[in-house]
């Protein structure tokens, strides 16, 4: 866990100075929107990197199937709707694809890992969110259907982890009571 927190420092820190610089001027909206660039790919870069470390493969798996929902869910969508962006700076805006992944990254962090780790990855999606409402990239019903289906793809596949420990534990017997080692779950 302290690996997951670790990595996401680490990549927040690596944000291009010109992002860091101009992420609240108001002068300076590409600095905003590239902060939103990095945010989509740093949930779920730290999802994917903090299973690996723990060895925990089972929530890889789930994040990758997660992963693959979401991107087939919005891409479909957003050819099949073709909604005009905002301020006719392009098309396909419905769902907003950075919002989805920073979800899906950030909801498979806190179901697998706990609201621990979930709120500040929440935040951080949240963020992600706001900065394509800033770039006038999306509206608030596209930033919102992001976040829908970046939950949801994650919440299909995403289930608590399960750490095993060694517990001592006293069973009585017939002949005496007896020590015996046993390896339970816990969450």
């Amino acid at each position: 866990m302290k690996t997951l927190l670790a990595t996401l420092l680490c990549l927040v820190c690596c944000l291009p100075c010109r992002a860091q610089l101009d992420l609240f001027d108001h002068k300076g909206e590409g600095g905003v929107e590239i902060a939103g660039d990095y945010t989509r790919l740093l949930l779920p870069a730290a999802g994917l990197i903090g299973s690996l470390a723990a060895r925990d493969y089972k929530g890889t798996l789930q994040f990758g199937l997660g992963c693959a929902t979401n991107l087939a869910v919005s891409t479909i969508l957003k050819y099949a709707i073709n909604k005009p962006r905002p301020h006719g700076n392009g098309s396909r805006a419905f769902p907003s694809g950075h919002v989805s992944i920073a979800f899906q990254g950030a909801a498979f962090i806190q179901r697998r890992y706990g609201w621990k780790f979930g709120i500040p990855a929440y935040a951080l999606a949240a963020f992600t969110g706001w900065t394509r409402l800033y770039a006038k990239q999306h509206d608030i019903w596209d930033v919102l259907a992001g976040a829908a289906i970046g939950v949801g793809s994650s919440y299909i596949f995403t289930k608590p982890y399960k750490k095993r420990r060694a517990e001592i534990v006293f069973a009585p017997s017939y002949a005496g009571g007896a020590f015996r080692l046993y390896a339970g779950i816990t969450f």
